[in-house]
């Protein structure tokens, strides 16, 4: 088989929500010469007409994009799709995605340090009751009357469902703050082969070698997921993709289970995934019922939630705008994800962060 090295006949895509990175093209055409470049830029993050006419589609082989996607009949020689975002569930009903051989890969690995932040600072901010402290400040008043409401992490337990760039970042900062790592998976993870991280990472950060869980959960039933949440939890993350059998996996019966045997409003749950992988209703009785602790939550079902909606005045829960995975650096993360897999793409081997087609993620 020949080896492209040089990726010429190939024609490179971007539609970006940033301006065009000058600089990062320059390189790329230095690496890989007789590779054309063609770049616009769109107006909103989930934009999904395209900016540009039909036309400018028919020869494109790679794609970097969010959600400004081609039928198969405007780009039949598409070949590799970069996304930049972690999840791939916006394009899984698409013929692009469905009917096609192109190969789509996410950002997964972008996300991990803002996200990890995200996930750690509100647990923390709940801990250390910033949020009534701030108030406190705003009056003016210096009040320490919550003084043995404050609680730290060591020795308290992390549960991280969907052991990803995200939860294996997560796991990172969580282990140097003294908590005990519980992880779990749709796959078993048996041996030290099977741990390993084979996703993109920013060098030196995550969990490549899958060591920081003491207990590995995996399955795909719901007495699996089940024997993960009543493991003993402090701390619930929510990291999972959406897909069909992930929506509402966070009802109210795992809620319950939460709660049972001693445990009521002990665990704190943190949804960084997407809103409709918890049932909107169910988490709001358990934070009513103190079932749960508290919650943070930067996605939510509905999406944007409306103003007035029962979740915004709650006290034991934060809410973000769906901001978890904003970051100064993001842009230059996914483009390093992109010339990563154009390299691959030149060796004609496979990419990082393929999304099987099968499973969705």
């Amino acid at each position: 088989m020949t080896i492209n090295k040089t990726l010429r006949g190939h024609k490179l895509l971007m539609v970006m929500p940033w301006e065009q990175p000058a600089e990062f093209i320059k390189n790329l055409k230095a690496e890989f010469p007789g590779l054309q470049v063609v770049t616009y830029r769109q107006t909103e993050w989930d934009q999904t007409w395209a900016p540009f006419p039909d036309e400018e589609w028919k020869d494109v082989t790679v794609l970097l994009t969010f959600t400004v996607l081609p039928t198969p009949e405007q780009a039949p020689k598409l070949e590799y799709v970069q996304l930049m975002s972690a999840g791939a569930n916006h394009v899984l009903d698409l013929p692009i995605f469905k009917d096609t051989e192109a190969k789509f890969c996410t950002a997964n690995g972008v996300h991990g340090p803002q996200i990890s932040e995200w996930i750690i600072g509100t647990y923390l901010t709940f801990q250390h009751r910033f949020p009534q402290y701030h108030e406190k400040q705003k009056e003016g008043r210096w009040d320490r009357s919550d003084l043995n409401l404050i609680d730290d992490a060591v020795q308290k337990t992390i549960g991280i469902l969907g052991y990803g760039s995200i939860g294996r970042q997560t796991a990172r900062l969580a282990t140097a703050m003294g908590m005990n790592v519980h992880a779990y998976t749709l796959h078993p993870r048996t041996t030290p082969a099977s741990k390993k991280d084979h996703s993109w990472t920013p060098l030196g950060l995550g969990d490549p070698d899958g060591i920081y869980p003491s207990k590995w959960f995996s399955g795909s039933s719901r007495a699996d997921l089940h024997a993960f949440l009543t493991s003993g939890l402090d701390l619930l993350v929510i990291a999972t993709p959406l897909t069909p059998n992930t929506q509402h996996l966070l009802a109210a019966a795992e809620f319950e289970l939460l709660a049972a045997d001693g445990r009521k409003g002990r665990t704190f749950v943190s949804n960084i995934a997407r809103g409709p992988v918890v049932n909107t209703p169910d988490i709001i009785h358990a934070l009513k019922e103190g079932l749960i602790k508290g919650a943070a939550l930067d996605v939510t079902d509905p999406e944007p939630l409306p103003d007035g909606h029962e979740l915004w005045s709650m006290e034991n829960v934060i809410i973000t705008p769906h901001v978890s995975g904003a970051s100064t650096h993001y842009n230059k993360r996914v483009l390093s994800i992109l010339e990563y897999n154009l390299k691959r793409l030149s060796e004609d081997t496979e990419p990082v962060n393929k999304v099987n087609k099968r499973e969705g993620y």
